[in-house]
């Protein structure tokens, strides 16, 4: 996770992310300091749950606006590969830090066999976020992704061959008709349950197929709504921790959207942890998952 030292709309990401709330008549300062609240607060709530926690603060030099959101720039892999990812708003790219690689490795003891960096990529006009563009089922190897103007169909293509991993694409799209930025706010999977907002692929046979290939890939599909989708419910992140737990971590925005029955469902499979981050979901246009960017490299 990284601490916010300026967090704010930013208005390189606003362009295609439809979810970011005008900021005007709300001062940097306000802001910064609502993020760094909310930021702390989840961070508290994910380490009382078991869940060990590596912050590392964004940079007071040349400070991001969506710093926050790690998971955009970096995957880190089991066999000890590190993937450095091309981001659309220029804005963001200096997010791309070495020496957070460097202190996972040294003062964490995390081994880092590899880092392949796809970030030229952007040079072509080509993008692929993370594991926002991407949404891994890991034991199944398989990528699941919609298209948007910060996924592109060939890099994503490339990267299936890449990294021999089946790929399912699809079209999502919010209430105007706009693509949906990023699959992780459409999209979230755990051990045995899928969140989707199915309403979002208007594509019949698209959603046919995404909702067959997760219930072969033995998920419960729990649907929801385009306005849960608004409350950032397909924003979440399945996490274990500590004692083998599973948790479904969200925001409280997410939670208080669903109903009883999709609750129940979920917790068939992990336990809901949850935390407030108003600010961060209003002005950033992300939601817990976006926060977190998962370590599943080795240690040493």
């Amino acid at each position: 996770m990284i601490e916010p030292v300026a967090f704010g709309r930013n208005p390189d990401s606003a362009r295609t992310n439809a979810f970011m709330r005008d900021a005007s008549g709300v001062s940097p300062e306000e802001l910064q300091a609502s993020a760094l609240r909310e930021f702390r607060t989840l961070v508290e709530r994910l380490e009382n749950e078991g869940v060990e926690v590596l912050a590392f603060r964004d940079s007071v030099d040349s400070p991001s606006p969506d710093a926050i959101f790690p998971n955009n720039w970096v995957s880190f892999h089991e066999d000890g590969r590190t993937i450095l990812y091309p981001m659309e708003p220029p804005n963001r790219r200096p997010e791309r830090r070495r020496e957070i690689l460097e202190w996972l490795s040294v003062e964490k003891g995390f081994r880092l066999k590899e880092v392949i960096d796809l970030s030229p990529h952007e040079l072509e006009g080509r993008f692929l976020e993370g594991t926002g563009s991407m949404v891994f089922d890991r034991p199944g190897r398989t990528v699941y992704a919609s298209v948007s103007p910060r996924t592109t169909p060939s890099l994503l293509r490339e990267y299936g061959e890449r990294f021999d991993l089946r790929l399912v694409s699809f079209h999502a799209h919010d209430a105007e008709g706009v693509p949906i930025y990023h699959t992780n706010v459409s999209l979230a999977l755990g051990s045995g349950v899928a969140v989707l907002c199915g309403e979002a692929v208007r594509d019949h046979s698209e959603r046919r197929a995404l909702v067959e290939s997760l219930e072969t890939g033995g998920r419960e599909v729990v649907e929801i709504t385009m306005e849960q989708l608004y409350a950032f419910a397909g924003n979440m992140l399945a996490l274990e921790n500590a004692r083998g737990e599973s948790l479904l971590v969200m925001s409280e925005r997410a939670f208080s959207s669903l109903q009883p029955a999709q609750l129940r469902d979920l917790e068939r499979h992990a336990r809901l942890v949850r935390s407030p981050i108003p600010t961060i979901e209003e002005f950033g246009g992300g939601s817990v998952r976006c926060m977190l960017a998962e370590v599943f490299l080795p240690r040493i």
